[in-house]
């Protein structure tokens, strides 16, 4: 297997696990900057980022979550919420076949 199969022929298995894994940890930074930066702060322009690119995974967590779970571990428990997706889409994917394998060399 060439290198350019290696990538090219599993674009969808990359764009999914890396995609998820940019979710995973935006949302365990959202949780640990709560404690040092007030929320959403104009000039604070790493906060913001992780806010954007978290804020589906927080607010689909906000709505299964028990109401008497601080707001402050909503995004802790996302991070975990997208920990177990990947983890069932990485299987799905494998089942299908779409996954890249090691093969010895």
């Amino acid at each position: 297997m060439s290198s350019s199969d290696f990538v090219f022929g599993y674009l969808p298995f990359w764009i999914i696990n890396y995609g998820l894994a940019i979710v995973l940890w935006s949302c365990l930074g959202r949780f640990l900057l709560s404690f040092f930066v007030p929320r959403l702060q104009p000039n604070n322009y790493i906060y913001r980022a992780f806010h954007v690119l978290s804020e589906w995974a927080v607010r689909a967590t906000r709505f299964i979550t028990p109401s008497f779970i601080l707001p402050i571990f909503v995004p802790l428990l996302a991070s975990i919420w997208v920990f177990y997706l990947r983890i069932v889409v990485f299987v799905v994917m494998y089942w299908a076949g779409m996954t890249p394998t090691v093969t010895p060399a």
